[in-house]
């Protein structure tokens, strides 16, 4: 039994240094850019497919115990987008063809566009006007990406949804928010 516990001890130190590393180069501008547009935002929109829409979605949540207005693309009660709106496109590729519809469809109603992704050079460039690098490899192999031991993009979203506890983080220390008064806005229905 020992020997289990002791290679999960070694894998999760594995990943634990991969997410340290990715998360010191990630760009501090970047983030600060992405925390002033979410702070502008009246409503914030996320959208994403796989895992990385279950990260969003963890982000999503997290910034609405802060207050803010948040909406899954394609939830039931999503209310529409305006040019006072932000949408949170997570795209490790920046080419996964539901988010750039998605992209494409805010910039028609003038709403902010944020990419968190992989890949600086991806088509949703057309369409964001910021952009946060989560320098990990993709299913694109591009040059200078921090390479991985989990499968496939696993670090990607691990990253992101660490990012999002980043930003959440930051927020309440800059606006010195009291931490037990975030339960208001809480689930109760629980």
């Amino acid at each position: 039994m020992s020997q289990y516990c002791d290679r999960a001890k070694d894998i999760a130190k594995e990943i634990t240094n991969e997410l340290t590393t990715t998360l010191c180069n990630i760009d501090g501008e970047d983030i600060n850019t992405l925390l002033s547009e979410i702070q502008r935002a009246d409503k914030i929109f996320f959208v994403g497919v796989g895992r990385v829409l279950l990260s969003l979605k963890a982000i999503a949540k997290r910034l609405a115990h802060l207050g803010f207005n948040t909406y899954i693309v394609g939830q039931i009660t999503e209310p529409a987008i305006t040019e006072k709106d932000l949408l949170i496109v997570g795209s490790g590729s920046g080419e996964s063809a539901f988010p750039l519809i998605i992209a494409k469809k805010a910039k028609q109603y003038k709403a902010k566009v944020a990419h968190i992704g992989a890949n600086a050079n991806s088509s949703m460039g057309e369409f964001s006007d910021c952009f946060v690098k989560i320098p990990v490899s993709t299913k694109l192999q591009l040059p200078g990406e921090i390479p991985s031991v989990q499968p496939m993009t696993s670090l990607f979203e691990q990253s992101l949804l660490l990012l999002g506890d980043t930003l959440a983080l930051m927020m309440i220390r800059e606006q010195k928010l009291d931490m037990p008064s975030l339960w208001k806005y809480h689930a109760n229905l629980e």
